[in-house]
């Protein structure tokens, strides 16, 4: 058959040709049917694959979310802190070791006798520190930034004067209590 036959062949039956789609499943029906006419079973096919496409989806979203959040983080108050006044970090490292050591005397000291003033101590130590933060907060927000870092530092020393003091007076209540205990006779 020749090249002239061919197009003499397609030019009859142009537009006779069936162009539709096959209807969903057709392939599996057909393999159906072919294998049932050779006598051999097949295994049951797969109808709906929905879960796999949807769960790529929800991967990938999982990631976009995940990643929107680790690099929109806002850098914490100490972070902004820093940036602002690099020298506050070295001054809060040394103040806060300071205050970590008295404190932790100070209630190495607790007794019976001490146990109020300790306790008031720790309560008024607190109140300190949260005013501390509402001061970090403020330099943060752009405060006048001198006048707060004067106020940070002031807050520092007030707890470093505050724990001297009260460890100064359950020295002197020690002293008394041994005092009583050396001149009491039995």
């Amino acid at each position: 058959m020749g090249k002239d036959n061919l197009d003499e062949l397609f030019g009859r039956l142009q537009g006779s040709f069936n162009l539709e789609e096959p209807q969903d499943g057709h392939q599996d029906r057909f393999l159906e049917k072919l294998n049932q006419s050779k006598g051999v079973t097949s295994l049951p096919t797969k109808k709906s694959n929905w879960w796999k496409p949807l769960s790529v989806a929800a991967s990938v979203v999982l990631l976009c979310l995940i990643g929107v959040q680790v690099f929109s983080s806002k850098p914490s108050i100490k972070e902004q802190v820093v940036e602002i006044a690099p020298e506050v970090s070295k001054t809060e490292f040394y103040f806060a070791n300071l205050i970590e050591e008295q404190v932790q005397q100070l209630k190495n000291e607790k007794s019976p006798e001490t146990a109020q003033l300790v306790d008031d101590t720790l309560v008024q130590l607190e109140k300190l520190e949260s005013d501390y933060e509402s001061l970090e907060q403020e330099l943060v927000n752009g405060g006048n930034s001198k006048i707060i870092l004067n106020a940070m530092i002031t807050n520092f020393q007030t707890r470093i004067d505050l724990l001297k003091e009260v460890l100064d007076n359950i020295d002197n209540i020690k002293n008394i209590k041994s005092y009583y205990d050396e001149n009491t006779t039995i």
